[in-house]
């Protein structure tokens, strides 16, 4: 096996067991929230800034869409299957190292909640911001949000036009 196939393996690899850990990161978190913050007054961190609170959310992202949980896991591994298609077209060297660790990020937001849906047809959010009123949300959501956020400064300020050509060209 050449040097190349050798690093495409790792990085595959490398792929894979850290969106295993951010997932097991988002589970533990979520099992946490259910142990010490389900039927419990929410644990006030900065009082009138910030709090945990347990909520079961049956919706999408701010509560939108409540109780479509087939369409939220179908969506969910959607994402997870075109992340991993242009994941495969990503050249395997440092300078998209940032862009596959946004991949990472996405599929384990996606699947850490696609977990809850399908094993207790509601997803756990627990982290409130009361200051500003936004809607409770949990670790997964800060991956795909972080990621999200990261990705739309890679394109627009870090990768050139034809650097990201491999995801419009057929690879060779």
């Amino acid at each position: 096996m050449n040097n190349k196939k050798i690093k495409n393996i790792q990085s595959y690899l490398l792929a894979v067991l850290g969106c295993a850990a951010l997932i097991l990161a988002d589970q533990f978190t979520k099992h946490l929230a259910v142990l010490h913050l389900k039927n419990q007054e929410p644990f006030i961190i900065w009082k009138g800034v910030f709090k945990l609170e347990y909520l079961e959310n049956r919706g999408a992202a701010f509560g939108i869409m409540q109780n479509r949980q087939v369409l939220f896991s179908l969506g969910a591994i959607l994402i997870v299957c075109l992340i991993g298609y242009f994941y495969g077209r990503m050249p395997h060297t440092p300078r998209f190292y940032l862009l596959r660790i946004c991949s990472v990020m996405v599929c384990a937001g996606a699947v850490g909640n696609l977990i809850d849906r399908v094993r207790q047809n509601y997803v756990v959010d627990f982290f409130y911001f009361e200051l500003i009123d936004f809607p409770i949300f949990n670790v997964a959501d800060c991956y795909v949000v972080v990621s999200c956020i990261l990705f739309g400064f890679a394109i627009l300020f870090y990768y050139k036009e034809e650097e990201l050509s491999c995801f419009t060209h057929k690879k060779e």
